[in-house]
């Protein structure tokens, strides 16, 4: 069994990236970039770029973007070159924070990052200072009221690495961070739709926050998320609504 507020506290989160996906076209056209330039320009052989198309056809981006984004990767438009950067730190009550970032300027970046985190009561650290504490995988969510024993068979049979229920009722399929996709149509065809899915770096251990502690932590998230050079920000607090 797993933590007790999962649910509710990954839909809080999807409901809060919802909010903010019309500002996420320009990040997730750098994702794209970046994945084609490493890996080619076609998904079908390119699991990073394949998650970053999805993602963003999940947010509806326009199609025109997303191609172009793919070009500018490939080299058959001009674009900027980014370097991905990640930095790590402490937030509220010890909670760890990994920030991922794409940027062409990485003096911008890391100022940027260091002010956030001074500012709203956490502290940067050096590298490799939380990432152990992370692990790096596909997650799937499904809905409280699911039949664990015919999800876990099916979830297995596709490959799986882990099946999870919660406390609340809810069921984790966890992925290898590349097979995420695939076992995720696969349970699809098996009858079994996510409520909530994306590939992170789920923490081993969750510091649960409540009161004023949650209220800070969600500032200093929300500063984080809103820097333009920031993909993703990761952290082992588990925010109580």
């Amino acid at each position: 069994m797993a933590g007790h507020s999962k649910w509710a506290n990954i839909q809080h989160r999807k409901g809060r990236q919802d909010e903010k996906r019309g500002a996420a076209f320009s990040k997730l056209a750098k994702e794209i970039t970046v994945a084609a330039k490493m890996g080619g320009g076609d998904p079908g052989f390119n699991p990073r770029l394949r998650l970053a198309v999805d993602k963003a056809k999940g947010v509806n981006m326009p199609k025109d973007k997303i191609d172009n984004a793919i070009k500018k990767g490939t080299g058959e438009l001009e674009g900027v070159s980014y370097e991905e950067i990640r930095y790590e730190g402490y937030g509220i009550g010890g909670s760890a924070v990994m920030v991922d970032c794409l940027t062409d300027n990485k003096t911008r970046t890391v100022a940027d990052v260091r002010h956030a985190f001074s500012k709203y009561g956490g502290n940067m650290g050096t590298d490799g200072c939380v990432s152990f504490q992370f692990k790096h995988c596909g997650q799937l969510l499904f809905a409280p009221g699911t039949s664990e024993d015919a999800l876990m068979e099916a979830a297995l049979e596709a490959g799986a690495e882990d099946v999870l229920t919660n406390d609340d009722g809810s069921i984790e399929v966890i992925t290898g961070p590349w097979e995420f996709t695939t076992i995720k149509e696969a349970l699809e065809k098996a009858g079994f739709t996510a409520e909530f899915g994306e590939v992170t770096m789920k923490p081993e251990n969750v510091i649960e926050l409540a009161g004023d502690e949650a209220v800070r932590m969600q500032k200093l998230l929300d500063a984080l998320e809103g820097l333009d050079d920031v993909q993703e920000v990761y952290t082992s607090a588990e925010i109580d609504e």
